[in-house]
């Protein structure tokens, strides 16, 4: 725990010297005069939890002296609280879990177009179209499975999620389908496989009678207290646990290898408010967030892929390039119905 906690200040260190050696870039400059208390103050709508996010954003405001105020929630919550408010919300940054609820911001109009020296940073895969946001960390669709009841994932679990409508397994699969990448999973399945198949993707694993979860950490919780035998998750969720309780908690991940929507890569991602109060403070941020503090802060604190090159990853995350060569090629543009996706859960019954 002491070196975990080392770590966390070496970050916060190298934020600080990263800030101050480009103070002088005209994204770093500050106002004076009547603009001088908008220019200390940011907020954020995350649709990201605390628990993996305050701590970068603490970093950004103890390295920059901004104030951060930050209204959490749900990634499509935080969408559909902004799509209300129009331009008159007082967010400066949507923070988002997944590209679904970024593309509603996007279509809506509210995002502004970012500068190209913050979206050269970034794969253009992991870019808006149209450069109104961009990708912050990487994460993998997988299944993460009990090794007491699954010894041998290769053979006993199917290549494509779509087989687990097979009744065998029927009360072995938990899921959280109020979760923003679980919602994003299936706008995929329904740019990939089409309305039909998707819905009958999702009654067949109804009829299997999955238990539901809130979100991905009790999920995993579950696989590895033997409750379920496997779960559909993000990848990063695991290895908390593994950091936490040590190898020999039992659960382990299995990415897909059969290409389809549940081998998909995805991004969390960041945009500015086109009426955002605090626009230069906004952009900070979502430099922070691409900059080699932040982005090593993912690999190394909540196990996510950084989208920049240079950064070191733990040894027990499987290289970004290895899930790649597995992963559905899908364009982020295609996870952007997020409106849509849930339409066909709520009339499935499957959330409220």
């Amino acid at each position: 725990m002491d070196q975990r906690k080392n770590g966390k200040s070496l970050i916060v260190l190298l934020a600080m010297l990263l800030w101050a050696a480009t103070a002088c870039s005209p994204v770093a400059e500050t106002t004076s005069g009547a603009n001088a208390e908008a220019e200390e103050r940011l907020v954020v709508y995350s649709g990201r939890s605390d628990s993996l996010v305050q701590p970068i954003i603490d970093q950004f405001a103890e390295a920059t002296g901004i104030e951060v105020d930050v209204r959490y929630g749900s990634t499509s919550e935080m969408a559909g609280v902004i799509l209300e408010e129009g331009t008159a919300s007082p967010a400066d940054v949507f923070f988002a879990q997944d590209p679904g609820g970024l593309g509603a911001l996007q279509a809506a109009g509210l995002l502004a177009q970012l500068p190209a020296e913050t979206r050269a940073k970034v794969p253009a895969r992991f870019v808006a179209e149209d450069g109104t946001w961009v990708g912050t960390s990487g994460r993998a669709r997988t299944v993460v499975y009990n090794t007491d009841a699954i010894s041998d994932p290769v053979n006993e679990l199917p290549d494509d999620i779509f087989y687990f409508v097979d009744p065998q397994w029927n009360g072995r699969i938990g899921w959280a389908p109020t979760n923003g990448s679980f919602q994003a999973m299936v706008t995929g399945m329904r740019a990939v496989w089409g309305e039909a198949k998707t819905r009958e993707w999702l009654q067949g694993m109804q009829a299997n009678n999955p238990l539901v979860y809130a979100s991905n950490t009790p999920v995993v919780a579950a696989v590895g207290a033997g409750e379920i035998e496997v779960g559909l998750v993000n990848h990063y969720y695991l290895y908390r646990f593994l950091a936490e309780e040590g190898e020999d908690f039992p659960a382990r991940n299995y990415f897909l290898p059969g290409g389809g929507p549940g081998s998909l890569i995805m991004v969390s991602g960041a945009g500015v408010l086109q009426n955002a109060q605090n626009p230069e403070n906004a952009q900070k941020f979502v430099d922070f967030l691409l900059a080699f503090p932040g982005q090593q802060y993912f690999a190394t604190q909540t196990f996510e892929y950084p989208v920049i090159d240079g950064v070191t990853l733990p040894a027990a995350l499987l290289p970004l390039q290895e899930l790649d060569a597995q992963a559905i090629d899908i364009p982020l543009a295609d996870l952007a119905d997020l409106q849509g996706t849930q339409d066909m859960l709520l009339e499935l019954g499957i959330i409220e």
